[in-house]
C-alpha cells in the first residue's frame, strides 16, 4: 500500500482530487448508513441536504484522493508549496509576545496539510491517535516530519503538549474529534449535544497560549489551497462545559465559511464507550437489558 501511495503521489493534484470525488459519490450512492448520517448532520446544522449533500460527498472524496499528494509529494511541487496563507500576522503576533500557539483545526478542507505549513515556521506538536489498521499506521508513520512532532492521545501525551506551549512553540489539535470517555463533556455543536474534548481549554488555561482557528480551503481544479488563520480571543471560563461550548461556537463559524468542505459524514454525536449518556437520551439499565434479551 505504501508503494501505491508513493506512486499515486506523482499524479497531478487535480486528477487525484477528481478520482477521489468520483469515489466519494459512489460511496454516497451505495452506502445508506453514510448517506443518512451525512444528510442528518447537514440538516441538524441548518443546511439544506438536497443542496449540499452531493457537494459534501464529492468533497470528502477529494480529501481522500489528495492524501498521497499531500503526504508524499516533496520538493517544489509539494502540497505545502501550493498553499497561500491568509492571517499569518496573528501567528507572528503571538510569537512576538513569546506565547505558545494552540492551532485548532476541524475536519474542514485539507486539514492534513495545515500542520505542514506551521512546521515551516517552527516546531509543532500534534496530538496523534494511532490508526487501528496496521496498513494505515504504516502510511502515517512514513510521512515526512521535519519540525512536526507527535504526541499520543493519552494522559501521557499531555506532558509534551504542555512543554511545547510553555516553550513558546505550537501545538495542533483536531477539536471536533470525539474524545475517549472521561476526556470530554457534552456541549452543543450546531444545536445538539456532542461529546467534546476539554483538552484545548485546559491547555490554553494552563499555559496562556494563543488559540488560533485554522482551516485549509481546497481550491477547485487542483489549483492548490488557501490556509486561513483566525484568532480566537474569547475568554474561556473555568467551567468545562461553558469553555467547550465557546470553542464549538468558534468551530461552527469556521465551518460555515465553507460547509461543503466539512466532513459531515463523521459520527460527531456518538457517545464513546464508557461515557455518560447524551443529555436527553433514554438510558437503559443493565438489568432491564438482560431481562429483555
Amino acid at each position: 500500500m505504501l508503494r501505491l501511495f508513493r506512486a499515486l503521489s506523482h499524479l497531478p493534484l487535480g486528477l487525484l482530487q477528481a478520482m477521489g470525488a468520483l469515489l466519494g459519490l459512489v460511496v454516497y450512492a451505495t452506502s445508506p448508513t453514510y448517506r443518512k448520517r451525512l444528510r442528518a448532520n447537514l440538516a441538524q446544522a441548518g443546511f439544506a441536504p438536497q443542496r449540499l449533500a452531493l457537494a459534501v460527498a464529492s468533497g470528502t472524496g477529494r480529501m481522500l484522493g489528495e492524501m498521497p499528494y499531500v503526504w508524499f509529494r516533496s520538493g517544489p511541487t509539494a502540497a505545502v508549496r501550493r498553499v497561500r496563507v491568509v492571517g499569518r500576522e496573528w501567528v507572528d503576533k503571538a510569537r512576538s509576545e513569546g506565547r505558545g500557539i494552540l492551532y485548532l483545526t476541524p475536519h474542514l478542507g485539507c486539514f492534513e496539510v495545515s500542520a505542514q505549513t506551521a512546521s515551516e515556521w517552527g516546531p509543532i506538536t500534534v496530538l496523534y491517535r494511532p490508526p487501528r489498521k496496521a496498513w494505515i499506521a504504516s502510511l502515517v508513520q512514513s510521512r515526512p516530519r521535519g519540525q512536526l512532532r507527535t504526541a499520543p492521545a493519552t494522559m501521557a501525551g499531555m506532558r509534551p503538549l504542555l512543554r511545547a506551549l510553555r516553550n513558546g512553540e505550537a501545538v495542533g489539535l483536531l477539536p471536533d474529534q470525539a474524545p475517549a470517555a472521561g476526556e470530554g463533556v457534552w456541549a452543543p455543536f450546531f444545536g445538539r449535544p456532542a461529546y467534546t474534548m476539554t483538552l484545548p481549554a485546559r491547555l490554553a488555561q494552563l499555559t496562556g497560549a494563543q488559540i488560533i482557528l485554522v482551516f485549509v480551503e481546497r481550491l477547485s481544479f487542483g489549483r492548490g489551497y488557501v490556509q486561513h488563520f483566525l484568532p480566537f480571543d474569547q475568554t474561556l471560563p473555568d467551567d468545562p462545559v461553558q469553555a467547550a461550548t465557546r470553542i464549538n461556537q468558534g468551530l461552527e463559524s469556521l465551518i460555515r465559511m465553507r460547509p461543503e468542505q466539512y466532513l459531515w459524514g463523521y459520527n460527531r454525536y456518538k457517545a464513546p464507550p464508557g461515557s455518560l449518556s447524551q443529555p436527553g437520551a433514554p438510558s437503559v439499565q443493565p438489568t432491564q437489558q438482560a431481562t429483555t434479551s
